[in-house]
This record gives C-alpha cells, structure tokens and sequence, in this order.
C-alpha cells in the first residue's frame, strides 16, 4: 500500500486516479482528504466532478462546488462546473448569483460562463436574454471549436424566436 505524507501528495495522487479511470481509489483519497482537512477546497471541487459526471449524485456535487467557492472563492475552476450543474437543475437564483461571482473572477472563461447563462435563458424559453447572453459569450471566445458551438447556439435561438413570431395572431377590428 502507498504511503502519502502530505495532503497534497494525496490530492495529486486521487486527481491522478481519477484521470486514469479509478474513480472509486480517487473518491476514496478525496474522502480521506477531507476527513483530515474539511477546508481542502480542491478536494471538494474534485468530489463536486466525480458527484456531477461520474456518479450523477446532483445534490453531493453542488455542496461540493458550493464548499469549493465559499473556501476558495479565487479558484476559477470550480465556476464552470458548478453553473453547468445550476443551469442542468434550472436553479434561477443560483444561476444569477454564481455566474455574477464567475464574471467577477479573473480566472474564469467569460465566454463560457456566458454561454451558460444563454443556455439556461433559452431553456426557460427567455429568447431575448439566451440571444443576448449568446452574444456576449459570442465576444468574449478565443477558440475555433467554441465559437462554432456558440454561432449554433445563436442560429437556434433565432431560428425559435422567428417560429414563436410565425403562429403569433393579431386581432384587429
């Protein structure tokens, strides 16, 4: 059996479980982790990803990013992942006061944050804020692939906003 003597060493070594498939040695060294130092922020955002993606424990995952942020509101990583999660629950005011925190972060990607924020408008069938937000997100990108995804987000929410125009009556005497 391994030996680790710092937190650290543990932390890197879970993250490296995880990275490799081991998702259970990983989610063992975070718990561990966290039983020894609950402030360990990283631990908690790693536990947040492994609750969200891996085990779909939706309610695990958000106290996690939630404890990552209120320890190490600095850390950039957390934001996305933890808006991704609030959008997928449709979490309204949460939405609204974690993306405010992400935009706020010199860390975080705006046009993801942003891109997010475009999504869960449009889900609630906000056409006006998803294509503002879209646009947004739209100006803030600097890669290829992500622009490509966000202009398909645009046309959609455009080609929706003209369908809902299309069957509107107007009575007229």
């Amino acid at each position: 059996m391994d030996t680790y003597y710092t937190i650290e060493e543990k932390y890197l070594k879970a993250v490296d479980e995880v990275s490799y498939g081991e998702t259970h040695k990983g989610l063992n060294l975070l718990n561990e982790i966290i039983s020894i130092e609950p402030e360990y922020a990283r631990a908690h955002y790693q536990l947040g990803l492994i609750y969200y993606y891996n085990i779909k424990d939706y309610q695990t995952a958000g106290y996690h990013f939630k404890t990552c942020m209120e320890l190490e509101p600095a850390f950039p990583d957390n934001y996305t992942d933890y808006l991704d999660l609030l959008v997928f629950l449709n979490m309204d005011k949460l939405v609204a006061s974690v993306s405010v925190k992400a935009l706020n972060n010199p860390g975080v990607e705006a046009a993801d944050v942003y891109n997010l924020l475009g999504l869960h408008h449009e889900k609630n069938r906000l056409w006006t804020k998803a294509l503002e937000a879209y646009q947004k997100a739209f100006l803030a990108v600097t890669e290829n692939v992500v622009k490509d995804d966000i202009e398909k987000s645009l046309k959609r929410v455009r080609s929706k906003m003209q369908q809902i125009q299309a069957y509107a009556y107007h009575i007229t005497e």
